[in-house]
């Protein structure tokens, strides 16, 4: 038997190559590798919020097909680099992100109690939006049988209330399995709903190609577009690009779920030694230095591309197709699109066009928005475990009793917004600013600081880590145009 010291000096076994990795590419190869999609699917459905169903669509309607490379940019930095980097260093490494993070320069674990801050700070900000149009769009639906005598305003937040709470009680009981085969469905449900009803608005699909590849470019809105809009073009522009894509903690927990499906390293039959050693070291130097060894952990990695591959795909399909429809249908409209009314209004520009449209629309946004609002709770709770856990070891962090607990916070703090009635764009600002362009920017920062921790070798590829930097710089140029741009629409004249 190896000695203690041995052990901790000698380099870990990597995992073999089993199943459809270590099969030669055919088309049954290809259909087990894309049957491994699931965490990135919850990543892409929750994703799909207030920022595609309503956001985006707003976009399309006042800018035409001109902000589609906003969409594509997006997708890219956030769905693929982002999701990549923090899921691979666990992969990789097999430790969790929280606990290298924890070892940041300064008070042990600053970095990461303030993005928790972060984002509960921003998720009841991001919850009102998602929650108090579908209240207004479910009393539209129902307004001939309930009783008369309350204004629409207080039925809309009555219904709206009711909606979160009990997104909230489903959220609680869901276990990741059935959240995760839930979450597929969705997906599933979104691609083939959104491409159908993008066909049927018979959008200028040469339009739409420019649009997206025309990076950078800034289209003036119209006379007719909201004043805020017109006013503040470039925040206007900020928050979308933050809302597609959804908050900062679906990226920090897709390196959990990674850890949960055993991808990579995380299937080591010691993976507990291992997190042990990695939590001694400053950097992770017990891999093995073998070129055979590098290539066998790295064939290991499929399942986090491919699902990776998928999920940004997915998002950018659906996203896309909202930002479509708003520009075939909407722009030439001349639709505003203020107040809480956001998808009733597009119900019935929906209706004008075809009957069977409205029902695609209402199945496509029910779902979607109903899926973000159930799958946030364990999002919330799992990175909170692994956060608290890194800064506080010596204390036991449940997973129930945390996502009771944020299920209360959201609840109290979501009825105070809903019967404040907040203006839906000051929410939409603020929230994209904290949860989106800030938080994500300092992720990506921090997910570079995590593949330096990474042997020379099992670094990602130069292609990739390019891409990485440049990632991080768009992150960084959008948080700091969404900030200034909240600052004077707050402040100015103040």
């Amino acid at each position: 038997m190896q000695s203690e010291e041995n052990q901790n000096t000698e380099p870990v076994d990597i995992p073999p190559v089993t199943g459809p990795y270590a099969e030669p590419w055919s088309l049954k190869k290809i259909i087990a590798l894309a049957a491994v999609f699931g965490p990135a699917a919850i990543v892409a459905s929750v994703s799909i919020g207030a920022g595609e169903t309503i956001v985006v669509v707003r976009a399309g309607a006042w800018a035409g097909y001109n902000l589609l490379w906003l969409v594509l940019l997006s997708c890219v930095v956030k769905g693929i680099f982002v999701t990549y980097l923090l899921g691979r260093y666990t992969a990789v490494s097999g430790e969790y992100i929280g606990n290298r993070l924890v070892k940041l320069p300064g008070p042990r674990g600053w970095f990461l109690i303030a993005i928790v801050i972060f984002e509960m700070v921003g998720a009841p900000l991001a919850w009102v939006p998602i929650g108090k149009p579908c209240g207004a769009l479910l009393h539209f639906l129902f307004k001939d049988a309930l009783p008369s005598g309350v204004s629409q305003g207080v039925w809309e937040n009555l219904i709206t209330s009711c909606f979160i709470t009990f997104a909230l009680l489903f959220g609680l009981r869901i276990s990741f399995e059935k959240l995760e085969k839930q979450q597929l469905i969705i997906c599933a449900i979104l691609v083939v709903g959104t491409i159908i009803g993008t066909l049927m608005v018979r959008p200028d699909f040469g339009k739409a190609l420019v649009g997206s590849l025309r990076f950078g470019y800034l289209p003036e809105f119209p006379e007719w577009a909201p004043k805020d809009a017109i006013e503040n073009p470039l925040l206007t522009m900020a928050t979308a690009f933050g809302y597609v894509g959804g908050s900062v903690m679906g990226y920090i927990v897709y390196a959990n779920w990674v850890s949960v499906h055993r991808w990579g390293m995380t299937s080591h039959q010691n993976i507990g030694s291992v997190r042990q050693r990695a939590a001694n070291r400053d950097r992770i130097d017990y891999l093995p230095d073998q070129p055979e060894k590098v290539a066998q952990l790295r064939q290991i990695l499929s399942p986090l591309r491919w699902d990776i591959g998928i999920g940004a795909i997915v998002l950018f399909i659906v996203t896309g197709a909202f930002m479509i429809s708003g520009a075939a249908v909407l722009y030439g409209m001349e639709s505003t699109f203020e107040g809480w009314s956001l998808l009733t209004d597009q119900a019935s520009v929906w209706q004008n066009i075809h009957g069977s449209l409205v029902w695609v629309y209402y199945i496509c946004i029910i779902v979607a928005l109903w899926g973000t609002l159930q799958a946030l709770p364990e999002i919330y709770a799992r990175v909170m475990q692994e956060f608290f856990q890194a800064v506080w070891p010596h204390r036991e962090w449940s997973y129930d009793t945390l996502r009771r607990w944020v299920c209360l916070y959201i609840f109290v703090t979501t009825m105070v917004l809903i019967w404040l009635n907040i203006p839906f764009d000051i929410l939409t600002h603020i929230a994209g600013f904290i949860l989106a362009n800030f938080s994500i920017a300092l992720m990506m920062l921090a997910a570079l600081y995590l593949n330096s921790k990474l042997p020379t070798a099992y670094r990602t590829r130069p292609f990739m880590f390019i891409g990485a930097l440049v990632s991080a710089a768009v992150l960084v140029t959008f948080a700091g145009i969404s900030g200034w741009g909240l600052f004077v629409r707050l402040f100015a004249g103040v």
